[in-house]
């Protein structure tokens, strides 16, 4: 996209490129996202910038309208295999906070001058100016949304000290700390019960529009016992699980129920709140709220036979995982069995949330205890590093390796890599003129699985039609259509569906 188009997407305050491109007004001193509702800048007082960071570098502040550090992210980590890429999954993930720039490095397999050559080069900011302007980011939700001490926010958000965490907000927002919690009316909140026990409210913004139906179909078909649920009527649903984060454990409510502008209404409870970035993140991946509905929908219209599925629910993702490791065993085994396994190996939440009692267990955990040879070998070589499903991973290396241990064919490899690794172009089930899908196949298969749940259940309800029992006629049992795409080859005797 040239400067030209940028600005004609700045005039027309298009959406669809939110989290795409930032502007800045070089006489203002304030960036924007592209859709921000302010009077047009003049053509020669606007500069460009791929990322939030990038506009932060060159000494420009947050637009209090628009808040540009709120928009969906780009689209293009998701599709993009590459170095950068990787490194903007990781550095989303919280790596930099947890393991400085040298973890993100030894992550990527780069030196840690090369990375920041590659991403100063590409994006205008290297990765401790990008983990930076996350940390802003939370350090606001966190100082509008609860009521937590400010010295406690600092370094929740992942600041080294009180005062980089008062510069940098004062840089960002051009107001104190305080100053920016008393817009949201939090300044008299009670502290950490707030923030973790009740919750904290987050809008999760996305782009274009989004299939919630099928989307919480698809989640109340694959919830496992005691680590997720589906609770409300049709509509009105709400989806919650556990998290397995890197300093404790977690909880995470999302609502089906149109929240009124382009997010989901989303409530997180956590036992420690320097976990909030990566929490949030695990949970746009698992939804995947950073996706291009535009791009991905006008491509499959192209095709006679999805171009009705694509008008039936437009805006319909393909969800990812929340936790790599856990879709990957899940998709190995199956729900039945994924839910003994929480039952037997699961760790137990010290407070119990309804039906939510526990995370999934650790591969390390079931490496040492699964009787199934296929599982402790993948469990083994999750444990070890052999098998790498993180944020960074590579996309080939990570199928290599699935494909070399027992137990694990290609549709099973392919599965694990559509959903663990969020890939956006994978067809696992060889379906025919699938590459004319390219490169969004994972879409399209999900387009056909949600085709074929509507039709089981519209032929479970003309069933139940034909078969209710009239005066003396007793009621005979129902059988209930499949709903899930064909299972893996290790599921063959079983009709549930893996995540």
């Amino acid at each position: 996209m040239d400067e030209r188009t940028r600005y004609e997407a700045v005039s027309s305050r298009d959406a669809r490129f939110d989290g795409a491109f930032f502007f800045a007004v070089s006489t203002t001193g304030i960036y924007c996202r592209p859709s921000c509702p302010a009077v047009t800048p003049k053509r020669a007082n606007v500069r460009f910038y791929p990322t939030a960071a990038a506009a932060q570098a060159g000494g420009f502040r947050a637009c209090r309208r628009c808040r540009p550090d709120a928009v969906p992210g780009s689209a293009e980590w998701n599709v993009r295999a590459d170095v950068v890429g990787r490194a903007m999954r990781l550095i989303g993930d919280g790596v930099v906070d947890r393991e400085g720039v040298p973890g993100l490095a030894g992550r990527l397999g780069y030196s840690a001058r090369q990375v920041q050559r590659q991403l100063n080069a590409e994006l205008g900011a290297g990765p401790v100016a990008l983990a930076r302007a996350q940390r802003s980011h939370t350090a606001r939700v966190l100082l509008q949304t609860t009521g937590l001490p400010v010295t406690e926010i600092a370094f929740a958000a992942g600041f080294a000290s009180v005062r980089q965490f008062n510069d940098t907000i004062r840089q960002i927002y051009a107001r104190t700390p305080s100053a920016l919690r008393a817009e949201a009316g939090t300044g008299l909140g009670g502290g950490r019960r707030d923030g973790v026990r009740a919750g904290i409210p987050l809008r999760l913004a996305h782009r274009g529009p989004y299939a919630t139906v099928a989307l919480f179909d698809l989640l109340a078909a694959e919830a496992v016992a005691r680590i997720e649920e589906v609770t409300g009527p049709p509509g009105r649903r709400t989806y919650r699980r556990t998290l397995r984060l890197p300093y404790g454990a977690g909880l995470v409510a999302v609502d089906e129920t149109p929240a009124g502008g382009p997010w989901l209404e989303a409530r997180i409870q956590l036992t420690d709140l320097r976990d909030l970035t990566t929490a949030v993140q695990r949970t746009r991946r698992l939804l995947d709220l950073d996706a291009d509905p535009y791009a991905v929908d006008e491509a499959l219209a192209a095709d006679p036979r999805l171009a009705p599925l694509v008008a039936a629910r437009p805006g319909l993702r393909s969800p990812g995982a929340a936790d790599p490791e856990e879709a990957a065993v899940r998709t190995l085994v199956g729900r039945v069995a994924a839910g003994e396994l929480v039952e037997r190996y699961g760790k137990a939440l010290d407070v119990p949330c309804g039906g939510l009692t526990h995370v999934f267990p650790e591969p390390d955990v079931l490496a040492g205890g699964a009787e199934d040879p296929a599982l402790a070998a993948l469990a083994a070589a999750l444990a070890d590093g052999g098998v790498r499903l993180d944020a960074g991973a590579d996309r080939e290396e990570a199928e290599r390796a699935l494909l070399a241990l027992p137990g694990i064919d290609r549709r099973t490899a392919a599965l694990i890599r559509m959903r663990a690794l969020g890939d956006p172009d994978v067809d696992p089930y060889g379906t025919p003129g699938a590459e004319r899908w390219r490169p969004w196949r994972s879409y399209a298969v999900r387009h056909l699985e949600a085709e074929a749940r509507a039709a089981a259940r519209e032929e479970e309800a003309g069933a139940a039609v034909v078969g209710r029992p009239g005066p003396g006629r007793s009621r005979q049992p129902q059988s209930t259509a499949p709903s899930q795409a064909p299972a893996t080859s290790r599921q063959q005797n079983s009709s549930t569906s893996t995540a």
